[in-house]
């Protein structure tokens, strides 16, 4: 009878710290960061390197586990419940059958569970090597369950993460204090580029300054020397037909040098154009590679709509970005105010991520 029970005891312990085990790992190894493994897996960590494996391909890991899991579950039941029915009455073989399901459920799942999560990247880099035995150890039976449920099963797998995922963690590293308020201002506004086009920063064509093409620059002078800009946009006729645009500081040494007499298109200097739906994000990238420092936006039409320069997209970064030499901030508010005094009518008024500057 004693020996009975012992090994009634004992069985009923492994049962339970297999069914633990098993549940533990399989929450850890879902609930561990592939980026947090791909950090440790560049520092040379052996474990990570292999749980990032596995966590890669989790399909089989997870296979074999539940596996092993079952076993634990179903074949030790059936022994305890042996070993019980030749020690117990049949009451208190009923007895004993519903302790051991609420042991099972309590100790071989629910707290194995909450702590695999809780400890998910030591437990899950602790397991490492173990898994990856029982996955190769485990795999003629996993592949006969993978060609069975595979008509079910089989499907696109999806990216790893997603915009809406990333703001939210921002969000909560904010709030937990892992992350400072300007580096969360910063990663929110990434975000903006490809949210904003080039007609949401750009100077209004009502704003633009511009000269001429065919006047001299000594007609000029005052233009120049009252601009706020380096880089003055260069027309004929009329602002739709945009010939390129002339540096300040060229047409102010043409001054210096007596050269006043000399035309504005003389100066010229090619400017690229970009329709005014272009995503902030592409827009940066093409003035980065171009080495082009201002842009002529155009509607769909062809007219022009306005510029916009390489500061207006990197303010969408930084924030308003002031020198010395900016007498006006918000040239958008102010073509929005002639416009207003012109209709002689209330508009909405511009939110502040259109409040950029030329």
């Amino acid at each position: 009878m004693g020996v009975a029970m012992l090994l009634l005891v004992v069985t009923l312990g492994v049962v339970l710290l297999g069914s633990a085990l098993c549940s533990a790992t399989e929450v850890a190894l879902l609930r561990i960061s592939p980026l947090r493994l791909r950090q440790l897996a560049s520092e040379q960590h052996p474990q990570a390197i292999v749980a990032l494996r596995i966590r890669e391909q989790i399909n089989r890991p997870i296979a074999g586990i539940v596996i092993l899991n079952n076993l634990f579950n179903i074949v030790g039941s059936v022994m305890v419940g042996n070993q019980a029915a030749a020690l117990f009455s049949p009451l208190g073989l009923g007895i004993f059958s519903g302790i051991l399901t609420l042991l099972i459920i309590l100790f071989g799942e629910i707290l194995p569970k909450t702590l695999g999560e809780r400890f998910a990247d030591p437990l899950a880099l602790w397991v490492a090597f173990p898994v990856r035995f029982l996955t190769i150890l485990l795999t003629p039976l996993i592949m006969v369950i993978e060609r069975l449920t595979l008509p079910w099963a089989h499907r696109d797998p999806g990216p790893t993460t997603n915009e809406a995922e990333i703001r939210l963690l921002t969000q909560i590293g904010h709030q937990e204090g892992v992350i400072e308020d300007d580096e969360l201002q910063m990663i929110q506004r990434v975000f903006q580029l490809n949210d904003m086009r080039a007609a949401d920063v750009m100077t209004p064509r009502v704003s633009m300054t511009y000269l001429e093409g065919s006047l001299t620059v000594a007609a000029c002078q005052e233009l120049i020397l009252g601009s706020q800009h380096t880089r003055i946009v260069v027309i004929d006729g009329d602002v739709d037909h945009v010939l390129g645009i002339a540096l300040k500081q060229e047409l102010l040494a043409a001054l210096v040098r007596q050269q006043g007499d000399r035309p504005i298109q003389a100066f010229i200097r090619p400017v690229p154009f970009v329709p005014d739906v272009t995503r902030l994000d592409k827009l940066l990238k093409f003035l980065q590679e171009g080495r082009e420092h201002l842009a002529i936006v155009v509607d769909e039409y062809g007219g022009v709509s306005g510029v916009v320069t390489l500061e207006d997209v990197v303010e969408v970064l930084t924030g308003e970005i002031v020198d010395e030499t900016d007498r006006v901030t918000d040239l958008q508010a102010i073509a929005r105010l002639r416009l207003q005094n012109l209709l002689g009518q209330n508009l909405p008024p511009f939110s502040p991520s259109q409040q950029q500057r030329h």
